[in-house]
């Protein structure tokens, strides 16, 4: 069989195909198996709690009915997208209502039949999870300053040139750090890679973090949704498998939708900054030299600092949210 993907039901066989032939298949490949074999008519009511210890594909399926405003449905199919672009050959896309899926914020998509209603509706399911004993922080959105800042003027949200240099100050993009000024360099005791919040240009900092003030909600959504352009499937649930669980315990998972999400971040707090000092790698901060971390809600926001790509800008939501909110 061909494995590039031509419709939703040739997905579903190459999805089975890859579950069969691969020991240890990712947790995505077989959250979707499972969500395929579920029994139906299925109904929404009980409402899944927002921590659950259970297999998740019940609740996931009750969450997109909730999202739907529906209160059954009759059939369920899950397509995980991350086994289609491991695929062995071909185009790596798959065509869902008459449109190619090649990149996707959602790791897994449903189609959901309601026969009452004769309506098929798409939902998209974004996934996160940890292998540690203890809740880290996951990963949100990995870009540059530039990037991040075009996106948030795709949006309808205004960014000056200033602060966009600022923000480009923060990752060190090369001509905006302080080993391109050598006159930062003189008494520097931090990092020269890079410039910390507190000290990127005070006029653009300042917009900056009006802007997280006062625009967090639809920052928080396009963080959560918006990763590539065209994306015609945004995810509208987040599960996340919060921890290793110990022997003879229960998997425990945290399941939100994406609004209802943003909304329990946006309750928890606002834009603010946390003091910290870098105490490992190259450049440890001597006894006293301490920096503002910018963050909102549960989202906190970094230089990338990685060795493939330490310029890039990274958004996390922070370890245990799920706990705090």
């Amino acid at each position: 069989m061909s494995l590039t993907p031509k419709d939703t039901k040739h997905a579903l066989q190459i999805q089975a195909g890859i579950a069969g032939r691969i020991a240890g298949h990712n947790f995505e490949t077989n959250l979707a198996q499972s969500i395929n074999n579920l029994s139906c008519p299925i109904e929404v009511f009980p409402l899944p709690k927002n921590l659950i210890y259970e297999k998740p594909e019940i609740s996931i399926a009750k969450k997109a009915l909730q999202v739907l405003g529906w209160d059954k449905c009759h059939k369920v199919e899950a397509i995980a997208l991350g086994a289609l672009a491991t695929a062995e050959d071909g185009k790596k896309w798959l065509e869902v209502n008459g449109m190619r899926v090649k990149a996707c914020k959602s790791d897994i998509l449903l189609r959901i039949y309601n026969e009452d209603l004769k309506l098929t509706q798409t939902v998209g399911v974004s996934i996160k999870q940890c292998s540690n004993k203890n809740p880290t922080n996951a990963q949100l959105y990995f870009t540059t300053a530039r990037a991040f800042c075009e996106l948030l003027r795709n949006n309808g949200i205004p960014v000056s040139d200033k602060a966009v240099n600022a923000l480009r100050q923060f990752c060190g993009d090369n001509g905006f750090s302080p080993v391109d000024n050598p006159s930062d360099l003189v008494g520097r005791v931090s990092d020269p890679r890079r410039y910390f919040w507190e000290e990127i240009n005070e006029e653009g900092r300042l917009e900056l973090e009006k802007i997280f003030s006062e625009k967090q909600r639809e920052i928080t959504k396009l963080l959560l949704q918006k990763a590539y352009i065209n994306d015609p499937f945004t995810p509208e649930l987040l599960i996340h498998q919060t921890k290793k669980m110990q022997p003879g315990q229960a998997q425990e998972y945290a399941l939100y939708s994406i609004d209802e999400l943003i909304s329990l971040s946006s309750k928890y707090a606002g834009f603010e900054k946390k003091k910290y000092s870098v105490k490992k790698g190259s450049y440890v901060d001597p006894v006293g030299i301490e920096h503002d971390a910018p963050r909102f809600g549960v989202v906190q926001m970094q230089r990338g600092g990685q060795q493939q790509h330490p310029e890039q800008l990274q958004f996390n939501l922070q370890a245990g949210y799920f706990y705090k909110i």
